[in-house]
């Protein structure tokens, strides 16, 4: 997104003086933020919460894609894999 790690803890409402540090630390996984600092961030990120639990990028772009997806579709998208898993 062209953010730097202050950019980013700046725009997420993080203080300005420890935002790069912060971000920088969340990053390096010396610390996980809590529930609310992740739901800052996701905003600034267009990313929901659980996206940042995803154990690997498949299931990161699934949680992505399905967030931003209308609830018709969703459904319509879940009732497809639910389809594809039970046939496989």
């Amino acid at each position: 997104m062209g953010l730097s790690q202050r950019g980013l803890g700046i725009a997420a409402g993080f203080d300005p003086t420890g935002a790069s540090p912060r971000v920088n630390q969340y990053e390096a996984g010396k610390h996980t933020p809590d529930v609310r600092s992740l739901e800052l961030l996701g905003k600034v990120l267009g990313k929901p919460v659980p996206y940042f639990y995803a154990v690997d990028d498949a299931l990161a772009e699934a949680i992505d894609l399905l967030a931003r997806m209308p609830s018709k579709a969703r459904k319509e998208a879940l009732n497809a894999l639910r389809e594809s898993f039970e046939q496989s």
